[in-house]
């Protein structure tokens, strides 16, 4: 089954004591490359986090949002006494050095970065616990829009491969009467040349010969609809983004390679039809986990 590496995927864990709002989203991308953020009292977490979601999803761009909300309040605030009285002391020298006098207001002190810290009474295995299961409801949810999205360009897929299949029907049906119509014109040409109604049968065939191995596309077809029959067979497969990556760029080659052999117009257009076809399925997987 194919699954889109673009989705998105929501969750809220709440506990007597807290609650976790969790946001998953992605676009394509070559490689897994995990972007996480969260409040600072919890990125001790975040090793155990990425290591969740590289389990689940294996390519794309992930940002992860978390949020954690306290509910039941249980915090002792510390004030660093030893390093407000060394702000304290090192304003009153300044202060004194310059002849002017100072009111130290301790709203002020209290402002300062580091004087004050709160220390929460949790125990970490529980905050693990809540965080995980939050996130576990997020990523099944992120995995369900991504294989909604994967059931669309599934269907996209089968019809588009459907529609170079009967090009390339077409493609043959012309190329088989292409050394016909060179027989015919060759003689008719060798006639004009000569200006008489014998024409060299050796000569002809040997014409003809050449003529048929420089034109034919036979080989070129059948690679193409082995590669038809294999890609179709990928398609529900998973993690498969990569080699029907590959496998687009081979049937571009034996496309290449029919238009540059091929010595006909309508044959030629149908070239043009199948590169387009292959150029909107490319795009699509692109977009393939």
């Amino acid at each position: 089954m194919l699954k889109s590496m673009t989705g998105y995927g929501r969750s809220i864990y709440e506990s007597n004591k807290r609650r976790f709002i969790i946001e998953i989203k992605s676009v394509n991308h070559k490689y897994n490359d995990i972007s996480i953020k969260m409040n600072k009292n919890i990125n001790y977490l975040e090793n155990t986090i990425r290591k969740k979601i590289k389990k689940n999803i294996s390519r794309g761009k992930i940002d992860v949002h978390i949020s954690l909300e306290e509910l039941e309040i249980d915090k002792k605030i510390n004030i660093n006494k030893n390093l407000a009285e060394k702000y304290i002391s090192n304003i009153k020298e300044i202060a004194k050095e310059n002849n002017t006098e100072i009111i130290i207001n301790m709203s002020d002190i209290l402002m300062i970065p580091d004087i004050m810290s709160a220390n929460e009474n949790v125990e970490d295995s529980e905050l693990e616990k809540e965080l995980l299961a939050g996130l576990d409801i997020a990523i099944n949810n992120f995995i369900d829009m991504r294989i909604k999205e994967g059931e669309k360009i599934q269907e996209d897929l089968s019809n588009r491969l459907d529609i170079i299949s009967k090009y390339l029907n077409e493609i043959n049906s012309y190329s088989t009467g292409l050394v016909e119509e060179y027989i015919v014109k060759l003689k008719k040409r060798i006639k004009e040349i000569l200006k008489d109604d014998v024409v060299d049968k050796n000569r002809l065939s040997m014409e003809v010969v050449i003529f048929a191995d420089k034109c034919s596309i036979e080989e070129e077809l059948t690679r193409l609809n082995s590669h038809i029959v294999q890609f179709k067979s990928m398609l529900n497969e998973n993690n498969i983004g990569k080699k029907m990556d590959f496998l687009i760029q081979e049937m571009n080659r034996e496309i290449n390679t029919i238009a540059s052999k091929a010595n006909c117009l309508e044959i030629t257009k149908l070239v043009v039809e199948v590169k387009n076809e292959l150029e909107n399925i490319r795009e699509q997987v692109q977009n393939i986990e």
